[in-house]
């Protein structure tokens, strides 16, 4: 398939539930649990901790409705706001917030927290905790310069974004005019993370095919210098799934403080 036919996230319908059964559930033949779950929950949880990061509002930008990285994210922070770019998002992160019939299955997230901790007793209300947490669920347009206008959100201390940018942007300058408006809602001297893959172009959602921004390591790390950001934490790691749902090479996570 030609990569400019390729659907985009935030334009095109996108089936959330399909994409959390095909890249974050616990079924037996999903493949991605190593590289999309265990990779992303243990690394934040490190960040958190080695970095001492923490305050009162953290805002999150992820992609479709996943949750499993905010569990340690509760952990530091008071208040969390998410960001969600469609209706769909929303009412599926929604229905497990609000504990509905019929909500996506988290539970084996949880448990990756449990298997690195001395005391797995304390992550048993983690679910609960992490509800608690997440305050408001809004909708937001990328383009716009204030991208949750006409609300105006309270600058965060912390920025969290999964594979956001990656679905977003078409190219380098997209990246970084992104890039550049996920700096602009945090505090100076605030925390930014950043979860992708690394040469990818694209993932299949059901029958579709949605385009991935295709970068490596030294475009993000210089990105982040040029917006003003300096670099604390990088971790990256090499596929290890066996599938043709999507192609990317190795996913990464970079954690970077905004200069004051």
């Amino acid at each position: 398939m030609d990569p400019s036919s390729h659907k985009l996230y935030h334009v095109h319908d996108f089936d959330t539930r399909q994409c959390l059964e095909h890249y974050f559930s616990d079924k037996a033949d999903m493949v991605f649990g190593d590289d999309s779950l265990k990779f992303l929950i243990e690394n934040l949880r490190q960040v958190f901790e080695v970095g001492h990061i923490n305050g009162d509002i953290l805002i999150d930008l992820s992609s479709g409705s996943i949750i499993h990285h905010l569990y340690s994210a509760s952990e530091f922070f008071k208040n969390i706001i998410v960001l969600k770019v469609n209706n769909k998002c929303i009412m599926e992160l929604k229905r497990w917030v609000d504990e509905r019939t019929g909500a996506f299955y988290w539970g084996h997230t949880s448990k990756h927290l449990q298997e690195n901790e001395e005391n797995s007793d304390q992550f048993q209300d983690q679910a609960a905790k992490l509800r608690s947490a997440i305050q408001h669920v809004v909708k937001y347009d990328p383009e716009k310069e204030n991208m949750t206008d006409p609300l105006v959100l309270p600058p965060a201390d912390c920025v969290i974004s999964v594979l956001l940018l990656d679905l977003i942007s078409k190219d380098q300058d997209d990246y970084i005019r992104y890039l550049r408006k996920l700096s602009m809602l945090l505090n100076p001297g605030g925390h930014l993370m950043l979860m992708g893959c690394l040469d990818t172009t694209y993932f299949t959602v059901g029958k579709d095919k949605f385009h991935i921004f295709t970068y490596d390591e030294d475009f993000v790390r210089k990105a982040l210098v040029g917006e003003g950001f300096i670099i604390d934490y990088c971790n990256t790691k090499e596929r290890t799934a066996v599938s043709d749902l999507v192609d990317y090479q190795a996913v990464m996570i970079i954690a970077a403080h905004k200069e004051k």
